[in-house]
């Protein structure tokens, strides 16, 4: 493979790790773009290899969240739980859909992912919904956001802190840090899902890993000083011309050519 091509592989992966460390989410969506469109991988193949990168990427970025007690454990348990099920469900489902619709779908959630950056809200918000309707809610997100996991390789975090902050009323560094914690469960359930369904490049997948680690490790320091809102945008405006690409590379999808 060109230096070039392993150069650019490498900086996304360090993005990657930034964006997971600062803001919580977001950073993983672009595993599989990178992956296919970088690195040439298949769709599903992608799909399966993203989430342990994901996931471990995650864990690190919790446990940095967790030294400075950004963790609400209970919280991110039951959330956890509950996105499980629908990663493992969502892969399942996967093997029977095509690599491009996959795709497709990915370049939608990429699209809903930035407009979700930008309405978020970064102070914490008193619960308005009573205690069943919110733990409804909540469960509902978790699985939803499981399901997306599974069949498109996501972190999901752009989901789950907007939904810690507005339906349970975390303020924003502990929803970050939850959601981190959140991520590892959810990949690490979609990951068993795709078991011997496809090959994995294990030592392509543990470079690009180190890497997105080595980027959220700074990411979680920097996150102290860094405006979080800013930086939110800037990566939502990015989020759109990835999900562009990505959806023009499979209009056969839309045009019924493929």
């Amino acid at each position: 493979m060109a230096p070039a091509t392993l150069a650019l592989a490498a900086l996304f992966a360090a993005v990657i790790g930034l964006t997971l460390g600062m803001i919580g989410g977001g950073g993983s969506i672009l595993t599989v773009p990178v992956f296919v469109y970088v690195l040439g991988l298949p769709a599903k193949q992608a799909i399966a290899m993203s989430l342990p990168v994901v996931g471990a990427t995650s864990l690190v970025g919790a446990a940095g969240h967790w030294r400075v007690g950004n963790v609400q454990w209970r919280t991110a348990l039951g959330f956890g739980l509950v996105a499980m099920a629908g990663s493992f469900g969502g892969a399942r489902l996967a093997h029977l859909l095509d690599g491009a619709v996959q795709l497709t779908l990915l370049g939608a959630v990429m699209l809903g992912a930035a407009v979700s950056m930008l309405r978020s809200r970064d102070e914490a918000v008193p619960p308005r919904e009573g205690a069943p309707r919110r733990i409804a809610l909540v469960a509902g997100a978790g699985l939803g956001v499981g399901v997306m996991t599974g069949l498109v390789g996501i972190g999901g975090g752009f989901l789950i802190v907007p939904a810690l902050v507005l339906l349970v009323g975390l303020p924003m560094k502990r929803a970050v840090g939850t959601s981190l914690v959140v991520i590892t469960m959810n990949a690490a359930s979609g990951f068993a899902g795709y078991a011997g369904t496809t090959t994995i490049d294990w030592r392509g997948m543990g470079v690009f890993t180190a890497l997105a680690i080595a980027g959220v490790l700074a990411g979680t320091r920097l996150a102290a000083h860094v405006p979080a809102r800013q930086l939110k945008r800037l990566f939502a405006i990015f989020l759109v011309a990835i999900a562009t690409f990505v959806l023009y590379q499979n209009r056969g999808v839309f045009l019924g050519t493929r």
